[in-house]
């Protein structure tokens, strides 16, 4: 599959250290202003399930998500993806995790059509999404801003979108795109909002491996959670995902947002489960 880098938007989902200036900061170009681009724990990478190893502890010692109501949640457009922050003490911790992670927001990746736009690949296949739920290690680190950069300062729940029926609860959120069009404007969800309606169903079964963010400034502290079963959006919704702008680049569609797949190099992709999933 042919990835078409230009189309990639240049702004970052977290803040740039001190003095860098994002200018046509594109990923084949992001080892210029940030080195660690070609490290050896870079995200996102292709998953090979024939190739993943199974690791009982997982299984043994299933990854628990405690996710908790939020009351007006803030929604966003970023520039680059709309973003939903979380306020409430919502926590993962058990698998691969040593401690608990508590929630800090989500936000997804998409393509301008429905054969690309995820970051992960499964066994080679691009979805049409990817959702991405990120977490940073309460236990050791008092804020997101603090863990951001250490080994094991985040977990990244990792969450498959394919096109098909709509989905009731992410309907909250792509009902508000229309009111988040242009990069920086914000809006605040009328009901109750759990996060844990973007699960799988099925949570048990799921790939991890240590990785990066996938955006600069490209830390490599993320430990990633790839649930194996993918959930469904509507045509509808996808559409408004792709409705969104980002006027600092000429009010463009926002479009293609994702990250291509990187080498997997020494790094073990672990799975929770035996045999097919």
């Amino acid at each position: 599959m042919t990835f078409l880098f230009k189309f990639l938007p240049r702004v970052s989902f977290y803040n740039l250290p001190h003095g860098v200036i994002e200018d046509d900061i594109w990923p084949h170009t992001w080892v210029k202003s940030f080195p660690i681009a070609a490290g050896t724990r870079q995200s996102p990478v292709n998953i090979s399930v024939k190739k993943s190893v199974y690791d009982e502890n997982l299984e043994s010692n299933p990854i628990q998500i405690v996710y908790l109501p939020e009351t007006n949640m803030a929604v966003v457009n970023s520039g680059h993806s709309i973003m939903a922050n979380a306020t409430e003490q919502s926590v993962i911790s058990g698998g691969p995790l040593s401690g608990t992670y508590r929630l800090q927001q989500f936000h997804l990746h998409w393509g301008a059509t429905d054969d690309i736009g995820s970051e992960h690949t499964i066994h080679g296949r691009c979805y049409s999404a990817e959702l991405h739920l990120v977490h940073f290690n309460s236990d050791k680190y008092k804020t997101f801003a603090d863990a951001m950069d250490k080994p094991d300062g985040l977990a990244v729940l990792g969450v498959m979108v394919k096109i098909d029926k709509e989905h009731a609860g992410f309907k909250s959120i792509t009902d508000v795109a229309s009111k988040v069009s242009h990069k920086g404007q914000s809006t605040k969800l009328s009901k109750r909002f759990d996060p844990g309606c973007l699960l799988p169903v099925d949570t048990l079964s799921y790939w991890t491996y240590p990785g990066s963010l996938t955006t600069p400034p490209l830390y490599e502290s993320v430990t990633w959670i790839i649930f194996s079963k993918p959930i469904s959006i509507s045509k509808e919704q996808i559409k408004a995902l792709r409705s969104l702008k980002d006027e600092e680049h000429d009010g463009k569609r926002i479009v293609n947002n994702y990250r291509p797949p990187l080498p997997l190099g020494d790094r073990k992709i672990r799975c929770s489960y035996a045999g097919e999933s």
